[in-house]
């Protein structure tokens, strides 16, 4: 049986970090919502399907994965929208032997297919699939809810990070095995993960009292930086001396982070290490953050926050909410971010003041200024020059993803006024 992690019809509300991924590989703690179905599974063969102007660059970037391909003659399909623990499995068994699809609602979580009916969902497998896609079969109704918005994963970080980190350590073996220098400190040492390669520098602080800490290979904590776990800092990453990095806090590969950090997730090869504060918000990847950003986490009435997606205001029903951020955002100094704003793919964020809170994808400018539609080849050029400076050149298949994303979000920018 092969496992089909799909993406369906209701992915858009995840914008504006979904642009460049599936809803699979959006983090919550420490891992991929992929990883986590995955550890269920010993070498299963399994497929990723995705919006079809993804697969080529999706396929590139993970050759080892099958990408919109089913070749197996039964199929377990499992949304990429569904945080994987521990109540997830107990509603959805992996062993199943009759076809049935699990639905919460009008959603489907899971189903496992074969015969015609799997048959016709390989046909389309070059479109995302809906509800009516697995009519017919027996429905199992399930009460797993699926993620629907990035608020629902920062709401549902701090758990994840505590069951990510009890998943990735064995904790019967030795967790120190980077260097550790003299003059560093660990309260509540085995409760740290210290991978190989990785190095904690004199005069930090690694405080697991009030949860784990886990640095993985070739991290570096430089001196002076304070970290209050739980807190994951990914492979080949930093944190910058004099940083406060506080509790439930995720940092992907190839980041470099300082000042104040609190309750965020960071997508890979992501920056924000001068001083501000950043707290209960997500930054995909290629973001840069410039010096002295400050983002609210809270309403001084304390009431919930309200936030754009797609252009379309929502209650999220969260006290603390800060900033969501989309791919290769980049942000001018001494910026500041109301509560629950929304900054889009691909923006220049600069000027006086607060930019609104529904900041588009392609937005130039901000602040008390005019906001306009950036340049779309200025901004790939942009891009470009930024992700050579990690080594990393952007092919046909990534840029093909940067084009579709600029006419994908015409329609909100043009409802704005701006020239879109």
């Amino acid at each position: 049986m092969q496992l089909c992690i799909f993406e369906d019809i209701h992915y858009e509300y995840l914008e504006p970090v979904i642009f460049a991924r599936p809803a699979c590989e959006l983090i919550c703690g420490i891992s991929t919502l992929r990883e986590k179905i995955l550890r269920k599974f010993d070498n299963i063969k399994y497929t990723i399907h995705v919006r079809q102007h993804l697969a080529p660059f999706l396929q590139e970037k993970h050759p080892d994965i099958k990408i919109n391909s089913i070749e197996d003659d039964e199929a377990f399909f499992i949304n990429g929208r569904v945080l994987a623990n521990d109540e997830f499995w107990r509603q959805i068994p992996v062993d199943i032997k009759e076809d049935c699809v699990f639905r919460n609602r009008d959603m489907i979580v899971a189903a496992k297919v074969s015969g015609a009916k799997l048959s016709y969902l390989k046909t389309r497998l070059t479109d995302l699939y809906s509800e009516t896609d697995f009519d017919g079969l027996p429905v199992v109704k399930v009460d797993i809810k699926l993620i629907n918005y990035i608020w629902e994963l920062i709401n549902a970080h701090p758990a994840e990070m505590i069951n990510d980190y009890n998943a990735l350590v064995n904790k019967s073996q030795e967790n120190i095995r980077g260097e550790v220098f003299s003059g560093s400190h660990m309260i509540e040492k085995s409760n740290i993960f210290v991978a190989e390669g990785a190095v904690i520098k004199p005069g930090a602080v690694l405080d697991a009292s009030s949860g784990p800490i886990y640095i993985d290979k070739n991290a570096v904590v430089f001196p002076n930086a304070v970290v209050g776990g739980p807190v994951y800092l990914g492979k080949n990453s930093q944190i910058k001396s004099c940083a406060y990095i506080y509790d439930n806090v995720s940092v992907g590969e190839v980041c470099k982070v300082g000042g104040e950090l609190e309750h965020s997730i960071i997508m890979p090869y992501s920056n924000k290490q001068h001083s501000g504060f950043i707290g209960h918000a997500y930054l995909g990847s290629w973001v840069n953050i410039g010096a002295d950003t400050n983002c609210s986490d809270l309403k001084n009435n304390y009431g919930s926050v309200r936030m754009y997606i797609n252009g379309e205001a929502f209650d999220t029903d969260s006290q603390f909410l800060g900033v969501i951020i989309g791919d290769h955002t980049k942000v001018a100094i001494n910026t500041m971010f109301n509560t629950g704003t929304v900054i889009g793919y691909a923006c220049n964020v600069f000027g006086a003041g607060f930019p609104p809170k529904n900041f588009p994808s392609f937005s130039w400018g901000g602040g008390s200024g005019a906001v306009t539609t950036y340049d779309l080849e200025r901004c790939i050029e942009t891009a470009k020059r930024a992700m050579a400076r990690r080594n990393y050149l952007m092919n046909e298949t990534e840029e093909i993803v940067f084009r579709k994303t600029f006419d994908f979000t015409k329609k909100v920018r043009r409802r704005l006024g701006y020239p879109y």
